[in-house]
């Protein structure tokens, strides 16, 4: 059935956001445009959602099309509608995210994108439309939900040390954290795995190396 609407109604966008912790820095995987606007400068993967695609499925397709990238699981961010967002017309985006391990991704430029890479956060280029926004909430609903969540557990490899996990802690919140009461916030989450092996790093002690009980998924503690 066809619809005739008296008011104009919007176009509507997914934008995804990306972490991953690597270099001792906190990044975001950001793509650069291949045509206008904003030709030639750097954004979030995204793009418009068809006619009868669901939202998250528009994500996941433009992130594959774009990156190359695929097999994340995405968390709904929030929705970006201020008038003025995209010169072309009026369009709402609605943004995701999600936490990948550094050596689990192998993006590359596809689609209608010129380059593919990671960048800090802190030092971010100038982006396209509001995505520096975009990216500014994402990491400020990381930070919130590292205090009550095992989200960080979604950067970690297969095996890790405690002292890898506390620095993953460390990069996202900006701020050291006390080596005693983070490896007692640990036990009472319940989260871990002792795999019974120990790794070396240089003169130090080896340390036990430890895997992700529920891997992909996020548990609220309280």
């Amino acid at each position: 059935m066809t619809y005739n609407y008296k008011f104009p109604h919007p176009a509507v966008t997914t934008d995804v956001v990306i972490f991953t912790i690597d270099e001792d820095s906190l990044k975001v995987l950001l793509v650069r445009r291949g045509h206008g606007p904003f030709e030639d400068r750097w954004a979030l993967p995204g793009g418009f959602v068809e006619i009868d695609e669901d939202l998250e499925s528009c994500a996941l397709r433009e992130l594959a099309e774009e990156t190359g990238v695929t097999g994340v699981f995405l968390e709904q961010l929030y929705t970006f509608g201020a008038p003025q967002r995209d010169p072309r017309e009026r369009v709402i985006t609605v943004a995701y995210y999600a936490l990948v391990p550094i050596d689990r991704l192998h993006p590359r430029p596809a689609s209608d994108a010129r380059d593919v890479g990671w960048f800090c956060c802190d030092s971010l280029p100038a982006l396209a439309f509001d995505h520096a926004d975009i990216v500014r909430m994402a990491q400020q609903r990381l930070c919130a939900k590292l205090q009550y969540s095992t989200i960080a557990l979604q950067f970690m490899p297969g095996r890790f040390t405690l002292g890898e996990l506390q620095r993953v802690y460390e990069i996202i919140l900006g701020e050291p954290l006390d080596k005693r009461n983070f490896r007692k916030r640990l036990r009472a989450y319940d989260c871990l795995v002792d795999t019974g092996q120990q790794r070396r790093n240089g003169n130090h002690r080896p340390a036990r190396l430890y895997t992700v009980k529920e891997p992909g998924a996020v548990r609220i503690v309280r």
